[in-house]
């Protein structure tokens, strides 16, 4: 869990990174900013800054060879080891988003370093390393009054501070293991913008209890919406009780036991055995393995609930929401008109 409720900014440099494709460059700064504002300006960048972080889910520095020649990894170590090279290492973390932004859709921005103290996560106070970019400005009306009237209003041009674009955030912990690192991504999420995840940071998920817990999730939507219907007649009610059994699962248990799961989830035999199946071969795909047994994360719980639709689509006239007993609808066809046709019991209207 993440609090910043007695963080504050130690040190911050803003820069100007472009789109290297164009050509558009970079601009520098040997200025700490913050000996040029006051304290509530210092609070709402605090909030500009930190307020997104709200996931539970971390990642850490990689390397396809060696972690030691990830750049932003590095720069972090000796950022961390001396304050004083801040200003400068803040410029070469610059350089190297610059050499990243290498995609026509890639949009240029202001670029902002910051170093923060008094970050609690997960019950320990550490210092972390703020690294965020605004791609986005905004238009703003600008109203000034005098003695008799309306002055003047102008328009401007400039970055909402309710709005960041991208950031990531690294904690000072577990640094022989690549950081604990949290990251905001409020762009679109198409190939271009895996630039800064990808590319720029170079991270992989942490395999905590928030990992194994989303991947789990994910991968049994996956099993009941498209795996389960190819080996058995599966109605669509059917489906989405599977669905909702399966959350309910996960909100009311605090530990993973998969042999539980499946027998309270999936009940019949046949349908654990083809799950089963489909977990093995799951792992192999997508290059990963769960554990038998594992904490379960109800920040990640609630994130992929939000995914596991309990909604029934009949043509373009009905939506049914189904979140409880899957009995109390029963599927049929009219013997007259062919047409198909839900009959549902419940005792009374709301």
């Amino acid at each position: 869990m993440l609090d910043f409720s007695n963080t504050e900014i130690e040190n911050l440099a803003i820069h100007f990174v472009g789109n290297k494709l164009r050509e558009e460059g970079i601009k520098l700064s040997d200025r700490n900013v913050l000996n040029e504002i006051g304290d509530g300006d210092e609070i709402t960048l605090q909030k500009f800054f930190l307020k997104p972080f709200t996931s539970e889910e971390l990642f850490a520095f990689t390397h396809s060879s060696d972690i030691s020649l990830n750049e932003i990894y590095v720069y972090t170590k000796k950022i961390f080891a001396d304050r004083s090279q801040f200003q400068t290492l803040s410029k070469d973390i610059c350089k190297h988003l610059y050499l990243n932004s290498d995609h026509p859709k890639i949009k240029s921005g202001e670029f902002y370093v910051a170093l923060f103290k008094d970050c609690d996560i997960n019950g320990q106070q550490v210092d972390a390393l703020g690294i965020f970019k605004s791609e986005h400005k905004d238009k703003f009306i600008n109203v000034e009054f005098n003695k008799t009237g309306l002055s003047k209003i102008s328009f401007m041009e400039g970055i909402d501070p309710k709005h960041l674009d991208k950031g990531c955030l690294i904690f000072n912990t577990n640094a022989d293991e690549g950081y604990d690192v949290a990251i905001v991504d409020n762009t679109n999420r198409s190939n271009e913008a895996q630039y800064w995840k990808e590319d720029f940071l170079c991270i992989k998920p942490k395999e905590d209890e928030y990992y194994h817990t989303a991947n789990y999730m994910r991968m049994c939507k996956e099993f009941v919406t498209k795996e389960l219907p190819k080996e058995f007649d599966v109605a669509k009610p059917d489906q989405i009780g599977l669905l909702n059994r399966s959350v309910e699962f996960f909100k009311q248990n605090d530990t993973m036991d998969t042999a539980t799961f499946t027998e309270e989830v999936f009940e019949q035999p046949a349908i654990i055995n083809t799950f089963d199946n489909f977990v093995k071969e799951y792992q192999r795909e997508n290059d990963f393995s769960f554990t038998e047994d594992f904490e379960i994360s109800t920040s990640a719980v609630k994130k992929q609930s939000r995914v596991f639709k309990s909604v029934l689509k009949l043509d373009k006239n009905f939506h049914v929401y189904i979140h409880g007993d899957r009995n109390l609808i029963e599927r049929g066809v009219d013997e007259v008109t062919g047409k198909k046709f839900y009959k549902i019991f419940y005792d009374e209207e709301n």
